[in-house]
């Protein structure tokens, strides 16, 4: 026996459950409030609940950093490379193909210079979609191509770093960009032209072991997932738990290793004071 009967009267059969458009919202993983892809945008692609910076592409920091229409990219083309010829679920050589084509980028990282509120500088941006945001050979490159464009240009180096790590399907190849990268920075010093390092989520494995910790500066995002092994493997090795917040931005910023902690929204301005003040 039913413990309830429902009325079907004025009840169409034609009536169908209104559906979301696809595509058109996003969850928030920290909160889980529901955001209109629009209204993220508008707000630079943090939650309007609770603050949380969601992860964008270089496109995206361009866009948000860049005076609009001063970004000039360079070394475009290049592209990776297959000198192991690595195989694991499938060929190096095709995966690049395969991430470019659905990605429109050809690496990691985007080079090239710009201009924020009018001041000339060279500018880097990591993108975590294209496999992670490692850095292989044409990482290094780029990056050093470009530090070598601010020495010779004597204008300020802005890289945003979002990587898990070094590309191991590419080696030695790529470690040896932790030792590229890091030379270069020397030369920069050397010259006495500022370098502003931005700390994504997240920044990890050799990226952080070398340039992404090098900056005259270290800017990160709230909350953004910083260091070199993970928490996971750190915990494992040391047998302990983690202090609350462990290689989170605030947390790096209590301890030294952090300069500035920023909101999306603050941050092209934060890093024109801190170069004005510098140059």
């Amino acid at each position: 026996m039913a413990w309830f009967s429902r009325n079907k009267e004025n009840i169409s059969p034609d009536t169908q459950k209104k559906e979301l458009p696809d595509g058109q919202w996003e969850k928030c993983p920290d909160c889980g409030e529901i955001i209109h892809k629009k209204q993220l945008g508008n707000n630079l692609w943090t939650c309007i609940k609770c603050n949380y910076h969601f992860r964008i592409g270089s496109a995206e920091y361009i866009n948000i950093l860049l005076d609009e229409g001063s970004f000039k990219e360079l070394d475009k083309k290049m592209r990776s490379a297959d000198p192991l010829e690595f195989t694991d679920t499938k060929k190096y050589s095709e995966r690049i193909q395969a991430t470019i084509k659905k990605l429109g980028l050809n690496d990691a990282v985007r080079t090239g210079t710009g201009k924020i509120n009018n001041m000339d500088v060279a500018f880097g941006c990591m993108d975590f979609k294209f496999i992670g945001g490692s850095m292989g050979s044409v990482v290094g490159e780029k990056l050093a191509r470009l530090i070598d464009k601010a020495v010779k240009n004597k204008i300020p180096l802005i890289i945003i770093s979002q990587s898990g790590g070094a590309r191991m399907m590419e080696g030695a190849f790529s470690l040896m960009q932790m030792a590229k990268t890091s030379a270069r920075l020397t030369r920069l010093h050397e010259a006495k032209i500022p370098y502003i390092s931005v700390l994504t989520d997240p920044t990890t494995g050799g990226t952080t072991a070398s340039y992404a910790m090098l900056g005259d500066i270290h800017i990160a995002e709230p909350r953004a997932l910083i260091g070199f092994a993970g928490p996971r493997v750190i915990k494992q090795t040391i047998g302990k738990d983690l202090p609350e917040g462990f290689q989170r931005s605030e947390f790096l910023l209590e301890h030294g290793f952090v300069d500035i902690v920023s909101h999306r929204k603050e941050l092209k301005n934060n890093i024109y004071n801190v170069l004005s003040l510098m140059s």
